[in-house]
């Protein structure tokens, strides 16, 4: 997707990236008045992709070198300009690119790329702050294998953290012509991360900080260190995080079978942060808020508000970080569905019931408003211009609503027996689109990404008496293009398709107790909630063999908030 930084991305436009990058190294040495960024790409021509130019971004980078197999670049083989670095003829063949570029995150303000705030070197690269920092592709569907080593001044920056594990750390000898010092003034430490991941998913952090550590043993028998790194003296407070921490790892083995895959976790916990929280793989990032906590004086809901967005960047892990997105456009399909897994973390743990009403208070006090004014954007857009003002409460809980209408019309057991296929089929391999799961008879259920506000269901007629005092009808319409009183249209999307809606409904009587429900066609009478998908224009329902009492029972309609 190579258009300028100002310019509008289409989904239409998006096209396979001509490299691949299986392996990247970077060298940091950190500096007070400057870092210098050596990097080296190992490309080879993407075998699904047209070929064409190598497209480079780069914001606020000096370039002091360039080299390609070793040797220095002529300047005519290379265009360099202020937001990025074209090669216009590449090698179609394996090569080598190494850039070393000179960056000031002691004065970068973008809060993006590496910057330097409270004396602690930090990244934020989620969505384009990778250009920040080095010359490269920085697109989600380019997964590469990182190796990090990082200098720095032992002093201002004893902690050195990167992506992956740890596999070297030591001390520097001084500067060619410097005295030699004992012990050395500098260290360096070497992180690498096994598993592939596009750029916007690393981090490096350094300066000084305490650590909390705790272990975890998999299901599988792997012992993992975790570690909680914070600003001196807070670590007493962190108690409730790395629990949270460990319950979210093993809820996540019990439930998708999902066991966390390298030999450490670290979270860094620094107020400075300007996102609340950040899943790179193996060293989120969170603002302090979001894990600090006093027992003595926090109150139940901060601390459930901890667990939850723990739980939240842990899962990102899978859904995120070893599946991630092609494109910008499928944000929500990361966190949408990780949003739906944190829910039902919370869920199991302290009750489905309120914290479903919760999350639909949260929805509809937010998400709604959001949906009816003019900002209102599909889950899926079709364009945008600056994905950083995408991160919004339609893409985390309308997406999140999207994979639990999944859920419903599936079912717990199909439903999950999707997820480990989703998981076996695009692990390191972004999914090509999104689309529904054809199981659930979802025709028109891949139209929901892409609709704009809360698609309606209209009841016309309903409680309707038949001549048969012993059954009840019921009409349901899905609200569309013919139907735009109830559907209006929003900016940007004048004409509204019909969409597939799962009606959960029970029936009751006049005390409150469940009553079987019998559906006109069934043999017999079931108990409990039953599941209806509207996926017609209009739909008759006629519950048949009542009990024929002196009051009417009742229509329990939309359990769970089945339509949200």
């Amino acid at each position: 997707m190579a258009t300028p930084a100002a310019a509008t991305v289409h989904l239409a436009d998006y096209t396979p990236a001509p490299y691949r990058i299986p392996r990247t190294e970077l060298c940091f040495r950190l500096g007070s008045h400057g870092t210098m960024v050596a990097s080296r790409l190992e490309l080879e021509p993407n075998p699904v992709a047209a070929s064409g130019p190598l497209l480079l971004w780069g914001l606020d980078l000096e370039l002091l070198e360039l080299k390609l197999d070793g040797e220095p670049l002529p300047a005519e083989a290379f265009v360099l300009k202020p937001d990025h670095l074209l090669l216009p003829q590449p090698p179609r063949r394996p090569f080598v690119l190494e850039t070393l570029v000179r960056i000031h995150p002691e004065t970068n303000s973008t809060l993006e790329g590496l910057y330097v705030s409270g004396g602690l070197f930090t990244s934020q690269c989620e969505a384009e702050g990778f250009r920040r920092i080095t010359f490269h592709p920085d697109r989600p569907d380019l997964l590469s294998r990182f190796r990090v080593r990082i200098e720095a001044d032992l002093e201002t920056c004893p902690v050195l953290l990167c992506n992956g594990n740890c596999i070297e750390t030591g001390g520097l000898p001084p500067e060619p012509g410097a005295a030699a010092v004992t012990p050395p003034t500098r260290h360096y430490a070497i992180w690498d991360d096994p598993f592939p991941k596009p750029s916007y998913l690393f981090a490096l952090v350094a300066g000084r900080l305490e650590e909390v550590r705790d272990r975890f043993t998999t299901a599988s028998g792997r012992e993992v260190a975790l570690r909680i790194h914070v600003e001196p003296g807070d670590a007493p407070y962190t108690a409730h995080a790395m629990a949270s921490l460990k319950r979210a790892m093993a809820w996540d083995e019990q439930r998708y079978g999902l066991e966390y895959d390298l030999d450490e976790y670290n979270i860094v916990a620094v107020r400075h942060f300007n996102m609340g929280a950040m899943e790179n793989k193996s060293l989120n990032i969170f603002n302090s808020k979001l894990v600090l906590a006093d027992a003595e004086t926090a109150t139940d809901a901060e601390l459930e508000r901890i667990e939850s967005v723990i739980a939240h960047e842990y899962f990102h892990n899978w859904t995120g970080n070893r599946i991630t997105c092609r494109d910008w456009f499928q944000l929500s399909l990361k966190e949408g569905l990780t949003v739906f897994r944190d829910q039902s973390f919370t869920e199991d743990l302290h009750g489905a019931a309120l914290n479903r009403i919760e999350n639909v208070a949260l929805l509809r006090n937010t998400q709604f408003r959001e949906d009816a004014g003019p900002t209102a954007h599909p889950v899926q857009p079709d364009s945008y211009q600056a994905i950083d003002n995408f991160y919004t409460t339609t893409i985390y809980e309308k997406g999140a609503e999207l994979i639990r209408m999944l859920h419903t019309v599936l079912g717990e057991e199909t439903f999950m027996r999707g997820m480990a296929l989703y998981v076996q089929r695009h692990d390191a391999a972004p999914p090509p689109v999104m689309t529904s799961c054809r199981p659930c008879r979802m025709r028109s259920g891949a139209r929901h990404p892409s609709t704009r506000s809360v698609p309606p269901l209209v009841s016309p007629g309903r409680h309707t008496r038949a001549a048969d005092p012993a059954s009840l009808g019921w009409r349901c319409r899905r609200a569309g293009a013919a139907d735009p009183p109830a559907h209006p249209p929003t900016p940007g999307q004048h004409r509204k398709h019909p969409v597939v809606i799962p009606l959960a409904l029970g029936l009751i009587d006049q005390a409150g107790t469940e009553l079987p429900l019998q559906l006109e066609g069934e043999p017999a009478p079931s108990p409990g909630t039953r599941l209806l998908v509207i996926d017609r224009e209009e739909q008759s329902l006629r519950l048949v063999g009542l009990p024929r009492r002196q009051h009417p029972p009742a229509l329990s309609l939309l359990r769970q908030f089945s339509h949200r």
